[in-house]
């Protein structure tokens, strides 16, 4: 079965969800490049404090995966059970639940903001341009968090072109708003990282609105708040029971990321703009890997909602052989043009170095990283939410956050170390997370499933 391939129907349905998925988180990932590749023209003090922020406000962020997470597996499973009502309750849940963990975020990171890049350690001069990004971007991080449940809404829905052409446009306006605010054109003054601070939260504010329209004045135009009364206890202890153990695979990796992002700074300056260069490089070998996983997860979800578990589990093999072949070609070409692209960021041959460096070792990393990206997704779509929740906290923090101060600080091995540690953790998870799906032990845990035998249950003690 293994070898199978899926029908051309699902497959046909793999890529029309797949595409603007891909072209959508491709543009997201561009966004906050775009931050970082316009201010290396500024200074490169500022994108090392810009990295730091970034790397904060990531995990931050991912707060808001508990809900959307959440979100997305249930619509995706209800709309295959067919049962809209149910739909719409999850929507009117997860909107109010990041509305109100979205504004007490930005209200945390705005006043907390300094105490925050203190304790990163971040150089003296840094701090200044670092808190000023993080008040701003942080300060209205509720606009992502409502907007990352639209567009989890919408994907359920098999809308993702929706999304992906919002996010063109905040692209567009980003560049334009960078480009006038950063070096003070079209008669605005030269505000630099705060014009870039500016640009990017104005720009989510846009993508909201129009989310909002789309969501509720196209696809889900019946929704109304009163399906919150009674209030639906039911939906939201789902949406915690996937998005809690979702979210918190994801927040722990990025708990792990800062926690190395701490011991970069121990290496100096250049080691900390030459891992914030990387990191936007390289997030170019796994978008595809990314928006693979988010498609299939949502077929997956359709799929096991209408009890298809032989055809989830085929899928899932397709799409895992596509992941790591189109990451490890991408990962190659750019290791092979590493010198040229580093040489586009800065004119500091030392962090030239370790950035070529980098990114060859990461072409093994690359591998186990499609494998991950695709496992986690699929796993927390069958409802299996718990086993890569517990896996990668094990793995993460024993592997990839022990060894990178074993590593690069105690050996000396500097950036270099701390990737070879992150290649052994992304490696080591994804034999254990092939082994999962093949057992196929996620099979019956899926919410409409055990929903269904609730209510059968219910009956016959009736």
């Amino acid at each position: 079965m293994g070898c199978m391939k899926p029908t051309k129907t699902l497959r046909g349905q793999l890529f029309r969800l797949t595409g603007p998925i891909f072209v959508e988180t491709l543009l997201i990932m561009l966004l906050g490049a775009m931050d970082t590749f316009m201010l290396s023209h500024y200074s490169d003090d500022t994108v090392a404090a810009v990295g730091v922020v970034n790397q904060l406000l990531s995990l931050v962020f991912l707060v808001f995966g508990v809900s959307t997470v959440g979100t997305s597996v249930l619509c995706s499973q209800y709309l295959g059970a067919s049962q809209q009502a149910n739909v719409r309750q999850v929507i009117g849940v997860s909107l109010f639940f990041n509305t109100l963990i979205g504004v007490t975020t930005s209200a945390f990171l705005y006043f907390r903001a300094e105490a925050l890049l203190k304790i990163m350690d971040l150089a003296p001069e840094l701090i200044d341009e670092g808190l000023a990004y993080m008040q701003i971007v942080g300060g209205f991080a509720f606009l992502q968090a409502i907007a990352l449940t639209m567009s989890a809404v919408l994907r359920s829905h098999n809308k993702a072109y929706y999304p992906m052409r919002v996010t063109l446009l905040m692209n567009v306006l980003n560049i334009i708003g960078n480009y006038a605010l950063i070096f003070g054109k079209f008669g605005l003054p030269q505000m630099g990282v705060v014009g870039a601070a500016i640009s990017t939260s104005s720009c989510r504010a846009v993508a909201l609105a129009l989310l909002l329209y789309i969501t509720f004045g196209k696809v889900v135009p019946r929704f109304s708040f009163s399906c919150l009364r009674p209030f639906p206890w039911d939906k939201l202890k789902n949406l915690l029971h996937i998005g809690l153990p979702a979210a918190g695979e994801q927040v722990s990796y990025s708990l792990s990321q800062v926690v190395i992002t701490y011991f970069t700074v121990m290496l100096g300056t250049a080691a900390l703009t030459a891992r914030t260069y990387a990191m936007n490089i390289i997030l170019f070998s796994y978008v595809f890997s990314v928006a693979l996983g988010q498609g299939a997860a949502i077929l997956i979800g359709h799929l096991v909602g209408g009890e298809r578990t032989d055809a989830a589990f085929i899928l899932q093999k397709y799409c895992l052989r596509l992941s790591i072949v189109v990451s490890l070609c991408v990962a190659v070409v750019t290791a092979a043009c590493s010198k040229f692209i580093f040489g586009m960021l800065t004119s500091n041959p030392e962090i030239v170095y370790m950035g070529v460096m980098i990114l060859c070792i990461d072409i093994l990393l690359e591998v186990g990283r499609a494998v991950n990206i695709l496992s986690v997704n699929v796993l927390n779509a069958v409802g299996d939410v718990t086993y890569p929740f517990i896996t990668g906290l094990i793995v993460m923090w024993g592997v990839a956050t022990a060894l990178s101060y074993v590593f690069g600080i105690s050996f000396g091995w500097g950036l270099a170390g701390m990737w070879v540690a992150f290649t052994l953790d992304e490696n080591i998870r994804a034999i254990i997370f092939v082994r999962r799906w093949n057992s196929r032990k996620w099979v019956g845990k899926s919410f409409t499933r055990v929903e269904k035998l609730l209510k059968q249950t219910s009956s016959h003690t009736a």
